[in-house]
């Protein structure tokens, strides 16, 4: 797939080139099924995170459609600009994974977290403990 069919999915990203770069590299080692999967979606989007202390944070989210399906959305925090990068790569990872699952299982993982976290691991993602900012 080449760079442009990522470029809805990045551009949230544009004021952070670390984190829009940390994006891109999970997008490109995810499968092409997956890929294809958030394209097609027309309520799937990936966003970055936006709160304001004392105040909160909003997300705007598509309405289910006809079918009753719920929206997906991947809401990035800007601290995975500065972070490890191996440690932000693998919750960028996870965070798409839960997308992918629609925040449910996989396989023998029926809790969502460990499902996520399993699928991210199957697309080279393993599971990093969180580290200390750098």
């Amino acid at each position: 797939m080449t760079a442009d069919v990522f470029s809805e999915f990045l551009d949230p990203f544009k004021r952070h080139s670390v984190l829009r770069e940390r994006v891109r590299a999970v997008l490109e080692r995810l499968p092409t099924s997956v890929v294809e999967d958030f394209l097609q979606d027309e309520r799937f989007r990936v966003t970055l995170e936006n709160f304001v202390p004392g105040q909160g944070w909003s997300l705007w989210m598509a309405m289910p459609g006809a079918n009753r399906s719920g929206s997906r959305v991947v809401v990035l925090r800007q601290r995975l600009n500065d972070c490890n990068e191996d440690f932000a790569l693998y919750i960028i990872a996870h965070e798409f994974a839960h997308a992918h699952l629609h925040n449910g299982g996989w396989g023998e993982h029926t809790d969502p977290e460990q499902a996520a976290d399993a699928l991210a691991d199957s697309w080279g993602f393993p599971k990093v403990a969180r580290s200390p900012q750098g």
